[in-house]
């Protein structure tokens, strides 16, 4: 038989009423009996050894969820205390008057989000100028891979962006381009979220890899054109290279380049976004180029920079090395 755990008679009253009344599974109560035994503890660790449960406050609830974060605890589990917390005081204000229920109103630490992942400046550039040796560098498979791989992180582009791509800015009858490039600016303007357009610079090593590309993607262009033979990247069938396309042949490019993991497009829009953030240092350029619309969502990459420089710091400090000893 489950025995009850010692704890004060509003305790042992609400538990036996979740056994009883609502019928919960042994599991769930003592996942709540942990919950309130630990709200206890922490109120007695504020001062108060024995809570009086009606007088606890909004304050008190705050700070005790604040210990919970600062011992490293996730959102996710602070928030389910708080909602065993929430439910006591719920039931308590039903046998007893209170003034209010003190959990409500308060909030979980907001989750965190992860960082992006970026791959190094040497492994990005490892990544976008490897050849595989079982394609010959001029087969047109080779070339148009090069040529895709070398703008997407010359350019930091969506892989829808890229996909849209048209050789020019094309107004044909009902067709209108989306996005397209302009070899001679050494530029692409691209419509990315919300139908913002944005021109953004293309790299030397882009340029030359988009120049060696076009020779051989001529061969490719159907007779009867359509808006297809606007596309910059076409794949063999003569149609124009859809994301999911891209996205097969540079997760395939990453394992024969040797990457340690799985590799995307948009790791390599995380990739050129951190380089250029960590040899200019200008936020807003970058927000710019990446089509952000607020700076808010351009800042996480000042956090990777920094996570990117603390593992330097780590490597290469002799005050910061790990030992063994002490």
């Amino acid at each position: 038989m489950q025995t009850e755990p010692q704890s004060p008679a509003p305790l042992q009253q609400y538990l036996s009423v979740l056994r009883t009344q609502r019928k919960l599974s042994p599991h769930t109560i003592d996942n709540y009996s942990r919950d309130l035994l630990e709200l206890q503890t922490l109120l007695g660790a504020a001062g108060s050894e024995a809570p009086d449960w009606q007088a606890i406050n909004q304050f008190q609830i705050r700070k005790c969820a604040a210990q919970l974060h600062a011992r490293g605890l996730n959102a996710r589990s602070i928030s389910r205390k708080l909602s065993a917390w929430r439910g006591f005081f719920g039931w308590l204000s039903t046998e007893h008057e209170l003034a209010s229920n003190p959990v409500d109103g308060v909030k979980p630490p907001k989750k965190s989000k992860p960082l992006p992942k970026a791959l190094g400046a040497d492994d990005a550039i490892h990544l976008v100028s490897h050849h595989d040796p079982a394609k010959p560098d001029d087969s047109t498979l080779a070339a148009c891979n090069h040529a895709m791989f070398e703008l997407l992180y010359s350019s930091g582009l969506r892989v829808s962006e890229l996909a849209s791509l048209d050789l020019a800015d094309v107004r044909d009858g009902g067709y209108e381009s989306a996005s397209w490039i302009d070899l001679g600016e050494a530029e692409v303007t691209v419509t990315g979220k919300g139908g913002k357009q944005r021109r953004v610079p293309v790299g030397r090593a882009a340029l030359q890899a988009i120049n060696d590309w076009l020779p051989l993607r001529a061969r490719l262009v159907r007779a009867d054109g359509g808006p297809d033979g606007h596309a910059v990247f076409l794949t063999e069938r003569g149609t124009r290279m859809s994301p999911r396309v891209i996205q097969l042949r540079l997760k395939a490019h990453g394992r024969t380049a040797g990457m340690a993991s799985d590799v995307h497009p948009h790791m390599l829009r995380h990739s050129f976004a951190s380089h250029v953030l960590q040899s200019s240092g200008d936020l807003r350029a970058v927000q710019e180029m990446l089509g952000h619309a607020s700076i808010s969502a351009t800042q996480v990459y000042t956090a990777l920079d920094f996570q990117r420089l603390a593992q330097v710091y780590d490597q290469a400090h002799p005050r910061a090395r790990k030992t063994g000893g002490k």
